[in-house]
């Protein structure tokens, strides 16, 4: 039997999932063929509507090998085992003669722990063992929780939190969770033939296509030990997203209340002198981290550097101790031990990591009104990182709705570790970048406005021209609002002085659940929602009640934001241009995705409106705004107002013929 082709098999796929074939998806879907077939890497910039997971999903599955798929968010993990791959694979299955496997996978804290569910949680203070769902009082919401928990052990098959429904508290389920640094072992837990994150491993090994994250691809990466089945072939969707979630894998952190925890974990397990070091170099920590102030630390204090060795080797002592005293009383000593164990680990690589003061790393204090101060290190870039773990002997496709800033990819791309597009050299791995456009026409169907007349935002101040610009916005478009802050401050701000101008609901990021919002955003068309981070990334509304999308300002880093300023400064050291390669690069990025929050369907029309005159006047502008979609773009406020009034009263026409004539005569007028 001849091979199917790759557009026959694209075609059945896309009528499988109720789908219409668009250009951009075939011109991906034929990209990422040949790139899997070359072993080559690919960057793909596929806009909302293109389909692109089908559109490297039916390549990856015709090509036979194993892949692997990781995403930033639940929602689209969910969407892919859900619903992509199983309508593919049945669709294939005729053609290809072979019925793919695929299977999810994710970190061990993310499963049922059977043995933390049944023997309970070590306790840290003096009664050994204590048993939580006896603890918490049946009304009590952990109880609720717990006991919901321990009932859906007995029907769930998978043990994933995800796949509980509603979710819990992260307290309830730290409860029946463990880490891998805490897991006993299959072979050594009277549980592990029943493992629910042993048999996700296994359903992993057996599979054609494995669905997982990008912080699990980043522990894969960065630990050495794989965490992932062998894979010919990855794909990296949502690749915007890619750098700042290996970061946060690479982040290690020191609080007092870690150390104490540590110490408290291993007090009953080690000689009373072994006990006593480490609680000495816990004090002196936590003395000092009272009077830390929050900032980038250049060189480690004196003090600070002698009492990181203190507790690395107080730490490192506990820890070669620990299998030598066994005291009587300590029930279920074994994963008492091994949750120690991981505690003091973590300690002792971080003291270790941070008293070693390499030039490859940013230190910083952090302080939080709520959790006190911390002790923070990061890479100051995994670019090299992500070159030799990710590129080496498979090949790599890249996709995402953003990946061209400023009209090209070689900024995305050298965050990634890439040269250039088209450079040649050893070590140099090669890539292709396409852009596949959208099925949307974006000049037609929305307008890009920037409030050039406004003044320049401060560092401080309340911008009172842009809350009156922003009110006359959202009074033209009759609610329809999503405005996407830079601040929490802003937002909060901005939510209280229109609540007390505009008689429309105002919702705020925060007062609810973010789900719960977008769902009453999405519901009525006269409410607005403000927010800020989740929300320039995280909000999917097609269709009317989203028609006006607002931006205070540029998103730049914090100039205070350790990391950041320590990353621009390296480039500027380099001879390049920090605030364009760092901060222009994280603002346009973090607008594109949210003037991607418009247009989500054919039908979809409004106005993207950035209130900061900065984009028309700034020598960066250009960059920003060629970095959105290709909107039609304009600084009259005038005319943006008659469009969104036009806009308005068409909306209503659709939903109520009859009231909407008096509206579409107000709108022309």
């Amino acid at each position: 039997m001849t091979k199917p082709s790759l557009p026959d098999l694209l075609h059945a796929a896309v009528t499988a999932v109720g789908g219409t074939e668009r250009p951009g998806q075939v011109a991906m879907a034929e990209a990422v063929a040949e790139a899997v077939d070359d072993q080559a890497h690919l960057l793909v910039q596929a806009g909302t509507g293109t389909g692109k997971s089908l559109g490297y999903l039916v390549p990856a599955l015709a090509h036979g090998e194993r892949v692997v798929v990781a995403t930033a968010t639940l929602a689209l993990q969910r969407q892919l085992v859900e619903r992509d791959l199983p309508r593919t694979v049945d669709a294939l299955h005729p053609l290809l003669r072979r019925r793919p496997e695929f299977a999810m996978l994710k970190g061990r804290s993310n499963y049922l722990c059977l043995h933390r569910l049944h023997e309970g949680v070590p306790q840290e203070e003096e009664d050994g063992l204590f048993d939580v769902f006896e603890q918490a009082t049946p009304t009590s919401k952990l109880g609720k929780d717990l006991l919901r928990l321990r009932d859906w052990a007995d029907e769930t098959e998978t043990g994933d939190r995800d796949a509980l429904t509603p979710g819990v508290s992260d307290r309830a389920w730290g409860q029946v969770s463990v880490s891998s640094r805490e897991c006993l072992g299959a072979s050594k837990c009277a549980y592990g033939a029943e493992c629910f994150a042993e048999a996700a491993r296994e359903r992993a090994k057996l599979a054609d296509v494995v669905v997982t994250n990008h912080a699990l691809l980043a522990i894969d990466a960065i630990e050495g030990a794989p965490v992932l089945p062998s894979h010919e072939v990855l794909i990296i969707d949502e690749a915007h997203e890619l750098v700042s979630r290996v970061t946060g894998v690479a982040t290690g952190e020191l609080t007092p209340g870690q150390v104490n925890r540590a110490v408290r974990r291993a007090a009953k397990l080690v000689n009373e002198k072994a006990a006593d070091q480490l609680q000495t170099a816990s004090e002196t920590f936590e003395r000092l981290m009272e009077l830390a102030l929050p900032g980038r630390l250049e060189e480690i204090p004196e003090d600070l550097g002698y009492c990181l060795m203190a507790l690395r080797d107080a730490a490192r002592t506990v820890i070669s101790a620990l299998g030598s005293t066994r005291d009587k009383s300590v029930q279920d000593e074994d994963a008492v031990r091994k949750q120690a164990l991981a505690s003091l680990e973590n300690v002792h690589a971080v003291a270790e990591r941070i008293a070693n003061g390499s030039e490859y790393d940013v230190v910083w204090y952090e302080r939080h009104d709520r959790f006190g101060a911390s002790l923070r290190v990061a890479p100051l870039s995994v670019s090299g990182l992500l070159r030799e773990k990710l590129f080496d002997d498979r090949s790599v496709t890249l996709t995402s709705a953003t990946l061209k800033l400023g009209g090209d990819f070689n900024g995305v791309a050298a965050s990634l570790g890439l040269a250039p597009e088209g450079t040649e050299g050893e070590d140099v791995p090669p890539w292709k970048g396409l852009d596949v456009g959208s099925p949307f026409d974006y000049s037609k169907q929305g307008i890009l406005y920037v409030a050039k007349h406004l003044a320049q935002p401060g560092r401080e101040g309340s911008r009172t021209d842009m809350l009156d610009e922003l009110t006359e916005l959202i009074e033209a478009a009759g609610g329809r609002t999503l405005g996407l802050f830079s601040s929490m401050r802003a937002a909060q701000a901005a939510a209280e002085e229109l609540r007390g101008r505009l008689d429309l609901p105002i919702l705020l990021q925060g007062e609810e659940t973010l789900g719960e919002l977008i769902r009453a955003f999405a519901s009525d068309a006269r409410t607005c929602l403000f927010g800020t981070l989740s929300l320039w990334q995280g909000v999917d509304v097609p269709g009317v009640n989203c028609q006006l999308v607002v931006m205070d300002r540029v998103p730049f880093p914090r100039p205070d934001d350790p990391l950041m300023s320590a990353r621009q400064k390296a480039v500027e050291e380099a001879g390049g241009n920090g605030f364009m390669a760092v901060a222009a690069t994280h603002a346009a990025l973090l607008m594109a995705q949210g003037a991607g929050r418009l247009v989500r369907a054919t039908g979809d029309r409004g106005v993207v409106a950035v209130l900061d005159p900065r984009v028309e006047r700034a020598r960066y502008g250009s960059f920003l705004r060629k970095s959105m979609p290709d909107f039609w773009y304009t600084t009259d406020r005038n005319q943006v107002r008659r469009s969104l009034a036009a806009i308005d009263a068409a909306a209503k026409a659709a939903a109520s013929p009859e009231a909407a004539e008096p509206a579409a005569e107000n709108a022309g007028a």
